[in-house]
């Protein structure tokens, strides 16, 4: 999400290895890797057409199409886990933000499964020429930098929803600042989003991570020879034992609860970039805050305990989140 200026700079490309053929080899024994840059790449044909045709339906097939065949003239891009995309229905996916790739994979990936999902990106996508009138077309919410509008923000995110239709979030807020590029802190406010949102339509909305590596070696200029870039499109993420005590809430989801839910995405979007890179995942973190490296912070071992606390009903401490 928006809200905070852009501090640091992402380290250089030289800052991590390409990823190599053989670690792709090794996933490619192992998952059902497909081109998403393709239709229907995992061979179900079962288009979202009322969602397509919503959703400017000629400049979205322009917009798709373009930024297809970018991606295959300058990677080998691969992907699994796309069966998970829901035919129908809201859902949210997280999305890493390593490079921008990992803006236009999951996008690219999403469309040629048949959904359209709205995305939540910085204002200034909305601004750049000619592909910013194409991006605020086909789905984007422009999220202002120092605005102070988070909750208002979160508010158009959880409509979003809540109207049935699907939202693609950055949760790191910015292009990660981590000197190897992992996943670094996220703002609660993905937590927030899928707390609030499924308390409004009375379930849990499904949530995934969708992990892209391999761009972060690319030279956008100059991108040959082409680099190996895999996406993995993760399992259902489940908090439905945070939703326990939602009808006690009052206005909001309790702070510790959001914070939660955006621990276990951070760590999960580790887990899942470790296997890609075939490397073992930090212990720590990288805080954007304060632009240093910090210790993993331990889950609630009990969510109810904390839940309740939040709703003060106890005065016994429990572990707070980033």
């Amino acid at each position: 999400m928006g809200g905070m200026a852009s501090k640091g700079k992402p380290s250089p490309r030289s800052a991590v290895e390409p990823l190599s053929n053989k670690q792709v080899a090794r996933l490619a024994a192992e998952y059902d890797f497909v081109d998403p840059t393709r239709p229907f790449p995992t061979g179900r044909i079962r288009p979202n057409q009322k969602e397509i045709d919503e959703l400017n339906p000629k400049t979205t097939h322009r917009l798709l199409e373009g930024a297809a065949k970018v991606l295959r003239a300058s990677c080998k891009v691969r992907a699994w886990g796309l069966d998970n995309v829901p035919v129908e229905g809201a859902y949210i996916t997280a999305a890493t933000h390593v490079t921008q790739f990992d803006v236009f994979v999951p996008m690219v990936a999403m469309f040629q499964m048949g959904r359209r999902p709205r995305y939540m990106a910085k204002a200034e996508m909305g601004k750049w020429p000619i592909i910013g009138k194409w991006f605020r077309a086909v789905g984007m919410q422009p999220v202002p930098r120092r605005s102070g509008k988070a909750r208002q923000i979160e508010e158009e995110s959880i409509n979003i929803l809540a109207s049935g239709h699907a939202l693609t979030i950055w949760p790191e807020g910015t292009v990660t600042r981590d000197p190897k590029k992992w996943p670094m802190s996220m703002k609660n406010g993905v937590g927030f989003i899928a707390l609030e949102a499924s308390r409004r339509v009375g379930h849990q909305i499904p949530l995934y991570c969708a992990v892209t590596w391999g761009a972060a070696s690319i030279n956008h200029w100059w991108p040959w020879p082409r680099k190996n870039v895999v996406m993995c499109y993760d399992v259902r993420l489940d908090y439905a034992d945070l939703l326990a005590h939602a009808d006690q809430w009052g206005d909001e989801p309790p702070v510790e609860l959001a914070d939660e839910l955006a621990r276990r995405v951070r760590v999960r979007m580790k887990e899942v970039m470790a296997n890609i890179r075939g490397v073992k995942a930090p212990d720590g973190f990288y805080d954007y805050r304060i632009m240093k490296e910090v210790p993993e912070v331990a889950p609630f071992t009990d969510p109810h305990l904390v839940d309740a606390q939040a709703l003060g009903k106890t005065t016994e401490a429990a572990p707070k989140d980033e």
